[in-house]
């Protein structure tokens, strides 16, 4: 076992591009690393839960395997009108698929989680930690608000309110102010994207702003977005430079988010995995200073 109760894990989203780091979920379970903070929005939400049931089954399987399941969703989906991606199945229908490990989750309660979501009516970023994550019914709800793309999944609800990807939130998609806030000064970050990469500025508001004309705090979100991104990207460097964060940045990311074929998925995920044992013992040397 690993004590790093006094370190905060965040990880980004990036859907199907987070096959590159399920084997670090998997790795972090496997060798009884104990974080103290888990955070995660968008497709992180589901890398954030799995690590606080401690279930590296369906950490692994969430980003490859499941991807087949003939009900996970696909163009056609799509062209039905039903999204790209079945979030109702994927995330509240998937139970005897995919379950979810309540029982885990109740018991490792130690570990605290983070997870977030947009209202898509107000633009309000709506927050859940172990304190109203109350049921398994309420993982389904939280994981598909925080996951949800506009326009390419149908919109989240939970009690009434419309939910977007988290992604859009405070945040910009990067959980570290919310774990320095939490307390912690010191972070483990799982991204998907390139170290060098800067979230563009969104070109066309106006075209924005038209495709979202019944939810207008949703496309406000989606400009503003950059910004906030590069801001969290910024801060992590820096904590980096100071020596409290740790950060794996995918060298060899070999998918898009939106990718569906087993075989590319199983790929990436050796990718991950390759990488990440490379840079184990750094990761040890750091969680343990």
């Amino acid at each position: 076992m690993i004590d790093a109760s006094d370190t905060a894990l965040v990880i980004e989203g990036g859907g199907m591009r987070n096959s590159y780091t399920a084997p670090a979920i998997v790795k972090l379970i496997e060798e009884k690393v104990r974080f103290g903070w888990v955070g995660g929005v968008s497709a992180g939400s589901v890398h954030a839960l799995n690590y606080a049931s401690q279930d590296a089954h369906r950490a692994r399987e969430a980003f490859t395997n499941f991807a087949a399941h003939e009900q996970f969703g696909g163009w056609m989906h799509f062209a039905r009108g039903h999204g790209y991606f079945n979030a109702e199945f994927i995330y509240e229908r998937s139970g005897d698929v995919l379950p979810f490990d309540w029982e885990a989750f109740q018991a490792n309660s130690d570990i605290d989680v983070h997870v977030e979501a947009m209202r898509a009516d107000t633009g309000h970023t709506m927050q859940w930690t172990r304190r109203n994550i109350d049921s398994l019914e309420s993982v389904g709800q939280i994981s598909r608000a925080s996951s949800t793309l506009p326009k390419v999944m149908p919109m989240g609800f939970i009690d009434g309110v419309p939910y977007v990807d988290g992604a859009l939130g405070y945040s910009g998609g990067l959980l570290i102010d919310a774990a320095e806030k939490a307390g912690y000064s010191k972070f483990l970050v799982l991204a998907t994207k390139e170290r060098s990469y800067v979230r563009p500025t969104v070109t066309r508001p106006m075209a924005t702003r038209r495709l979202f004309t019944k939810h207008p705090a949703v496309a406000e979100a989606l400009i503003v977005r950059p910004g906030r991104y590069n801001a969290s990207k910024r801060r992590i460097l820096e904590l980096e430079e100071q020596g409290r964060a740790h950060v794996f940045f995918p060298d060899a990311m070999s998918v898009d988010a939106s990718e569906r074929n087993l075989a590319k998925l199983t790929a990436n995920y050796a990718l991950g995995k390759a990488q990440m044992e490379r840079e184990w013992d750094s990761w040890v040397e750091f969680l343990q200073a």
